[in-house]
């Protein structure tokens, strides 16, 4: 015992220079050429010395001695490699479950670029084989979050600046969450939020614009206004993410209504159906609120990006959106302004 509180001392100690490093994560190294610079800690010193420069090679006897000292809790690597270590474990992301040495934020910025990069790699290649990797990483995630769905909120403060279909699609499944979290609070630590709920609600809020994958690129990067065709391409991205829904096996309710009625609007002026008031679903509507809201906030070809007070503010007077759901929103907005990240 006295040797575990000790070590855990030590950990706690270098916490805030260095990653204290398990065997999981060890073994996601090249078992010779570690992809970052490993540290020692010497007891009989107390201080953490170099042990071997990212890119070395490890002779066989230097690979078993890392390992025995790993696991007695003794190597480290730098934080001042955050973000090569990030690059790396987002490459493996279910690390993230088992280093108990990473903070919130950091943990942050690894979902941001490992489910960015994910949801590019599918749209780019929109088949099951690719999904197949984006949902298990998006598992990983909501695994992350079911286990303290506050967690949520340092996603916020990683949300991209820049358009593109990975990013908005980021951005709407980090949002959208955070405002379904906000708005159930109560249900979320309660646990009346499923398990099953939430994957499904997290695959449609990070999936709704699939069908923009089909689009022309063309058409997606005009900066002056479409032309009646393009405007029905535009369009008919809706009832594309439908069809592809059934391609990858993924016909839930949940992820349905994101991608179905994410453009719908409660006053009936959105599309494809003109649905109106309580035809269109309440995750219908949170999407279509956190879809509006993250392509005005960004600088697009067609428009510049907007204050995001404003923007949450503009969504509360509109009619065609949920009107508590936008006030969500707006509180939401408002209690990240200013903080940091």
């Amino acid at each position: 015992m006295a040797a575990v509180e000790k070590k855990a001392g030590i950990a706690d100690a270098l916490d805030e220079q260095f990653y204290q490093i398990n065997l999981d994560i060890l073994e996601s190294f090249s078992k010779y050429r570690p992809p970052l610079d490993l540290f020692r800690f010497k007891e009989d010193v107390a201080r953490v010395m170099p042990y071997c420069k990212a890119g070395d090679r490890l002779s066989n006897e230097k690979v078993e001695e890392l390992a025995l000292l790993v696991e007695e809790g003794l190597i480290f690597v730098s934080r001042a490699d955050h973000p090569i270590y990030v690059k790396h474990i987002s490459y493996q992301l279910d690390l993230v479950l088992v280093d108990k040495n990473l903070h919130e934020t950091e943990i942050a910025d690894i979902f941001a670029q490992a489910l960015t990069r994910r949801l590019a790699e599918f749209f780019n290649q929109p088949v099951a084989l690719v999904f197949a990797k984006l949902w298990t990483d998006l598992m990983v995630f909501t695994e992350y979050l079911y286990q303290d769905s506050h967690r949520i909120r340092a996603l916020t403060k990683r949300l991209h600046q820049v358009h593109s279909l990975e990013n908005h699609s980021f951005n709407c499944g980090v949002l959208g969450l955070a405002v379904h979290v906000k708005a159930h609070t109560t249900q979320y630590e309660t646990g009346d939020i499923k398990r099953k709920f939430l994957n499904h609600l997290t695959a449609g809020l990070f999936l709704h614009d699939m069908g923009m994958s089909k689009v022309p690129a063309f058409i997606c990067a005009k900066d002056k206004p479409l032309t009646p065709d393009e405007r029905g391409k535009v369009q008919r991205h809706t009832q594309a993410g439908y069809e592809m829904l059934a391609k990858l096996d993924l016909r839930f309710p949940e992820v349905e209504e994101c991608v179905q009625d994410h453009h719908e609007r409660v006053n009936g002026s959105g599309y494809p159906q003109k649905k109106a008031g309580g035809a269109i679903g309440t995750l219908g509507r949170l999407c279509g609120l956190v879809d509006s809201y993250c392509a005005m906030v960004v600088k697009r070809p067609y428009a510049p990006a907007m204050e995001p007070m404003k923007a949450a503010a503009a969504l509360t007077q509109d009619s065609g959106y949920d009107s508590e759901l936008a006030r969500v929103l707006q509180a939401l907005v408002l209690t990240q302004q200013g903080k940091p990240k």
